[in-house]
């Protein structure tokens, strides 16, 4: 299948070196902001066609699968654009800036009949089906809670320190540790409970999330990305517990009993980039007619956008383009500045039963 990328930065080269071995897909056409720059990549990774413009290689009829790989706050416009010149997208995580904004692309891509999906690699990884299978086997229990962390030193990052690019740690980072939970205890819950603290821009830098669930299994959930963390998590149960090592990017399963002696160990296997998985199901999924992959169905992200959307509304967050047009800033400027005092502060909300019911409502609507 002929694969374009739509973007030429840093996770777009990841993803061509990602996409030359397999034999699944075609390193076909990436397209950039100026010509040079998109030519300068296709040589380097081998792409037999380049553009200088988003829309001219989206012209191109030999365009099959578009990986986006722009910043967060241009994934709706350019998922758009993908379905607007009858592409099948895959687009980098997040999936969109909000809810709403999955929402009217998710329906226009079913209307469409294209395939849409969301490149949160680590539901796609092999050994996600091996942690669904120790819990099963009971070799540790009754699961009763979990903890996990994310943590990368980005504060100088331009493109995360920047609320009118979607910057922020949650969206970057706190979506690994929430689709983690989601893949392991599910996404039936009672309530959520936040806290963060912002960088001096007014994005969250780091934040702490207690998830209850119905059945009263907790999860733990810690980001930042102020400061490099081991990524690990660890699953307790009443006869022992399972440390999972690098939640973005899966390398080992450790099982212990109550005595924390090792009781089954489990390597990842061989990667190219551990990016393939998600190409490879996506391509599968095209091929069966599928308008989703089932690693990462449409409404398990929908179900996410609208968890994002209550956090960050709990951290009082709103990015410059969900704003009143006639009121959005165009930048950082004395509003900004009057409020920086509060914004360095720890914020912290209880998000409502209601807030986490109204979620699982407005999903099993859309089931509907």
């Amino acid at each position: 299948m002929n694969v374009a990328i739509l973007g030429a930065g840093e996770i777009a080269a990841k993803m061509a070196m990602t996409l030359q071995p397999l034999k699944e897909a075609n390193c076909y056409a990436v397209a950039a902001r100026d010509l040079p720059r998109a030519q300068a990549f296709a040589d380097k990774y081998g792409f037999r066609r380049a553009y200088g413009s988003y829309l001219d290689m989206l012209n191109d009829e030999y365009v099959e699968l578009v990986y986006i790989a722009t910043p967060h706050s241009h994934h709706y416009e350019h998922i758009k654009m993908c379905l607007e010149h009858g592409k099948h997208v895959i687009v980098e995580k997040p999936f969109t800036a909000n809810a709403t904004q999955a929402e009217e692309v998710l329906r226009m891509a079913e209307e469409r009949g294209l395939f849409l999906t969301e490149a949160m690699w680590s539901r796609y990884m092999p050994l996600v089906d091996t942690i669904r299978e120790v819990i099963a086997s009971n070799l540790i229990g009754r699961i009763t809670s979990l903890h996990a962390n994310v943590g990368y030193p980005l504060e100088n990052k331009d493109r995360l320190r920047r609320p009118e690019l979607a910057g922020g740690a949650l969206l970057d980072l706190g979506c690994y540790a929430l689709h983690f939970a989601s893949m392991v205890f599910g996404d039936e819950l009672k309530s959520i409970s936040a806290a963060c603290t912002k960088l001096e821009t007014g994005v969250d830098a780091q934040e702490t999330i207690m998830l209850t669930y119905r059945d009263g299994r907790m999860a733990d959930l810690f980001v930042t990305m102020l400061a490099e963390t081991d990524r690990r998590a660890m699953i307790y149960g009443t006869n022992g517990f399972i440390e999972i090592e690098n939640i973005v990017n899966f390398e080992a399963i450790r099982v212990y009993n109550l005595e924390r002696k090792i009781i089954a160990e489990y390597a990842a296997p061989y990667q190219v980039t551990g990016y393939e998985y998600e190409i490879i199901s996506s391509i599968r999924s095209i091929q069966n007619r599928m308008l989703e992959c089932p690693e990462l169905p449409h409404d398990t992200i929908l179900h996410m956008m609208r968890m994002l959307d209550n956090l960050r509304a709990a951290f009082e967050i709103v990015y410059p383009f969900e704003m009143n047009p006639e009121k959005a800033p165009t930048e950082l400027g004395e509003e900004a500045e009057l409020e920086e005092e509060m914004q360095r502060e720890s914020t912290v909300r209880e998000i409502s039963n209601t807030a986490a019911q109204d979620s699982a409502a407005k999903d099993t609507e859309e089931d509907e």
